[in-house]
């Protein structure tokens, strides 16, 4: 990843990259109390397999703008190498313009399942957590992501 432009984002990768390892150490603990619990008490935590599962959700989702952001996706840069430099800046905004189309697709989409997951109050078996927050927040994330990938199609070099 390249260092950051500016000032608010070097606070920005700092902010997330601490409720990103938060996150990670509280599955870390919660997989270890649960597997303690289950083999040595016989007592496994009640649910947690559903918060761990919820955790991993959010943690993916809200990597995926920065992921955008940072230009960390894996790529292949075989065309590349055969372009020039403006056809390769060229391809390089067609791209990030088809990327941000279809995440504003999968958005609208994701959208609209978490509105009829709402409606249902789906939720998870044992604790009987919500699942529409979640769906919600993935489709922010998308759309996130969707506005970054625009923001660097059209942004001077």
């Amino acid at each position: 990843m390249s260092a950051p432009e500016h000032p608010w984002e070097r606070r920005v990768e700092g902010l997330l990259g601490v409720a990103a390892s938060t996150i990670l150490f509280a599955m870390m603990l919660l997989t270890f109390v649960d597997v303690v619990a289950r083999y040595v008490f016989g007592r496994p935590l009640r649910g947690a397999f559903e918060v761990t599962e919820l955790l991993l959700v959010v943690l993916i989702f809200a990597g995926l703008p920065l992921v955008s952001y940072a230009d960390e996706h894996v790529t292949m840069d075989f065309i590349d190498r055969l372009l020039g430099r403006r056809a390769g800046a060229r391809l390089q905004r067609g791209v990030h313009v088809v990327s941000a189309a279809i995440m504003a697709l999968l958005a609208w989409l994701v959208w609209l399942k978490a509105d009829r997951i709402w409606d249902y109050r789906d939720a998870t078996d044992v604790l009987r957590i919500v699942y529409g927050p979640f769906v919600y927040f993935m489709a922010v994330m998308i759309g996130l992501t969707g506005l970054i990938h625009l923001y660097k199609a059209f942004r001077r070099a």
